[in-house]
């Protein structure tokens, strides 16, 4: 059967840990190269896709606060951490013959565009990835709340959320064999059970504009095009 996609538009947030695979830090160009495949199985569907990327592989803001480090300059830093990864990420599609943009909210003109919401709606009209680098532009602010920030400003239908996990369980699924997936969880439940998979000021944002949030394993093969076909895959978080 040919899939169907139950989405027209939808912003992807992929974090830094999710590019360098079993490293310790960096790009594990294996894992990249498995993604952006993923990514153009939804794209041929004609999804439009929007990507926020985090840097967590490269340098984590909190982690230079708490080292003594300024926390603005620390997450000024980790906003360059993602344009590298951005870049990176681009590079790989365009290996793939898959046409995508890098769109920075810090202006750095001579290697990327900077974010301008029309024209990043203009690109996805026409078939390009969009990916948006360095968060908001903004610190004290996650990659997360960027992802419902960009979701909202594009347009997107849904928020998908990649991570290590294949959904929001009751309890940790590694320390406890009886935890259960949720299907689906309402924001406020979320946000009460002070869920760690997305931070607040997101789901938060996400309620208020009733855009949902889709929170699945990127490592789990076919898991991407699955949610973006709206079977039951993940946990959807939902007004």
């Amino acid at each position: 059967m040919t899939a169907v996609a139950a989405y027209r538009r939808i912003l992807l947030k992929l974090s830094g840990e999710a590019l360098m695979g079993e490293r310790s830090y960096g790009i594990d160009e294996a894992v990249v190269a498995r993604i952006v495949k993923e990514i153009g199985e939804v794209t041929a569907l004609g999804v439009q896709v929007g990507v926020v990327i985090g840097g967590g592989n490269i340098f984590r803001g909190m982690q230079g606060a708490a080292g003594g480090m300024d926390r603005a300059t620390a997450d000024y830093m980790g906003m360059l951490a993602t344009v590298m990864n951005a870049m990176a990420l681009a590079d790989a599609f365009a290996r793939t013959g898959i046409a995508a943009r890098v769109q920075s909210a810090l202006r750095i003109d001579q290697v990327v565009e900077p974010y301008i919401r029309a024209r990043a709606i203009r690109h996805l009209e026409e078939g390009r990835v969009v990916i948006f680098a360095a968060g908001t532009g903004n610190p004290f602010f996650t990659t997360d709340t960027a992802a419902a920030l960009r979701g909202a400003e594009i347009g997107a239908q849904i928020v998908l959320k990649a991570t290590k996990v294949d959904g929001i369980y009751s309890a940790d699924p590694t320390k406890n064999p009886d935890a259960q997936r949720f299907a689906r969880i309402s924001f406020d439940e979320a946000i009460g059970r002070n869920l760690q998979v997305m931070d607040a000021t997101a789901f938060a944002l996400c309620r208020d504009i009733k855009l949902p949030i889709n929170v699945f394993s990127i490592f789990k093969p076919g898991a991407l095009l699955r949610v973006v076909c709206g079977e039951d895959e993940g946990t959807l978080v939902h007004s």
